[in-house]
């Protein structure tokens, strides 16, 4: 066989689907995510991989000036460095980077444990089904299937297993911060195998409304802080209309909302039969390419006239890499031969801003399933792993 031919015929996708659910069973939320990775460095060595587990020094990466934000409570921060040879020692050093903590499973009822990680229908159920433990699982297997069969990739791959991506991109911000000698990077989240070479920015706000309190039988004594919450909220609307007017982005143009404002938490009043004097609420606001998150504050929190606006949690900024560059191609081409994938942009901020930002090409490449990512009965195609596999080992031990 010629490469990758070998490697692509020794990948197992009853395997991959059978790892994917085990690391489902883990409910690695965001601050909670050692036992992920530690199941995923027992995993690499099983597949004859070099697996290095390391702590952050975590208040070393807070005090950084471009410390990218949290939100989840944590006491530690552990990575992953997973490594397969390069048979070229001048040849593209390539990383592969994936999440593994979650989100929690909400309020709706599930069809089925959360954390069950049942095999079913030819699905993996669970939280992190498809964002995206099975993404780096079957990053892995691709990883495992070249070294066991062309013994070496074209240059030397690092898989980085990280945290903290949901809340603000911590994990991989302290895996450049170790090391960024990277000349490209492919992160499987899951794009429905597109490729994604633009990603929108989005921050993090808390505003508080202040009204003046009143019973509520008197209640014209009163400021209702919740009725002063009601021209913010219009505000708002009319803010993500001028956002999305004449997007100038080709590719973020193409979709249907690419700056998205979503106001997701409101908190008002302390009793039902009083005025309410106070009003908070948390939300996140779209940040165009080529915009600064500091313009796109100032000109949030000019739309919220009347409150007062903190910025809160992770910072998202936004990122691309030019369509026309040869790791994109070498992407497209691997994904093309099981699909007709597109060249897009995406309006929701992700991990490859971090690599861009250090002049890193990045695109993002994964499995189906990203309408269920953060939703009830999230689960991922066990044929879409091994698509997924295949993509990857086409992409670092093509010819």
């Amino acid at each position: 066989m010629a490469p990758p031919d070998a490697a692509l015929a020794a990948l197992d996708p009853d395997a991959i689907a059978r790892d994917t659910a085990s690391l489902v069973r883990i409910a690695s939320l965001t601050g909670e995510e050692r036992p992920a990775l530690e199941l995923l460095a027992e995993l690499a060595d099983g597949l004859g991989l070099r697996a290095d587990l390391h702590r952050h020094e975590l208040e070393a990466l807070r005090s950084h000036p471009d410390h990218p934000g949290e939100e989840a409570p944590r006491v530690e921060l552990w990575g992953l460095a997973v490594t397969l040879p390069g048979r070229d020692p001048g040849g593209p050093r390539i990383a592969l980077d994936g999440h593994v903590d979650v989100v929690g499973p909400g309020n709706e009822r599930w069809t089925r444990d959360p954390w069950s990680g049942e095999r079913s229908g030819g699905f993996v159920h669970g939280r992190g089904s498809a964002d995206m433990k099975g993404g780096v699982v079957a990053a892995l297997h691709a990883l495992g299937a070249i070294a066991r069969t062309e013994g070496a990739a074209l240059g030397e791959v690092v898989l980085l297993a990280v945290g903290s991506e949901e809340d603000g991109g911590l994990g991989t911000f302290a895996a450049l911060e170790r090391d960024d000698r990277f000349d490209a990077c492919l992160i499987p989240e899951p794009t429905g195998f597109d490729v994604v070479c633009a990603q929108a920015g989005a921050l993090t706000f808390t505003g508080v409304v202040r009204g003046r309190g009143a019973h509520a039988a008197l209640r014209l004594h009163g400021d209702s802080a919740i009725d002063r919450y009601l021209s913010i909220h219009t505000a708002l609307a009319a803010h993500e209309r001028r956002l999305n007017t004449h997007v100038e982005h080709p590719l973020m143009r193409e979709l249907e909302l690419p700056y998205p404002i979503s106001v997701g938490r409101l908190e008002a009043g302390t009793w039902s039969s009083a005025v309410p004097d106070l009003l908070r609420f948390e939300g996140r606001v779209g940040v165009r390419l080529g915009e600064h998150p500091d313009a796109a504050r100032a000109a949030l929190e000019d739309a919220c006239g009347g409150a007062e606006i903190a910025w809160t949690g992770g910072a998202f900024h936004p990122g691309e890499t030019d369509p026309g560059h040869p790791w994109v191609r070498r992407v497209l081409e691997a994904a093309v031969v099981d699909g007709d994938p597109r060249v897009v942009g995406v309006p929701y901020g992700t991990d490859l801003r971090l690599f861009t930002a250090r002049g890193i090409p990045t695109v993002l490449c994964g499995t189906g399933g990203i309408e269920r990512a953060h939703a009830v009965d999230e689960r991922v195609a066990e044929a879409d792993l091994h698509r997924l596999a295949r993509i990857v080992v086409r992409a670092l031990a093509g010819p």
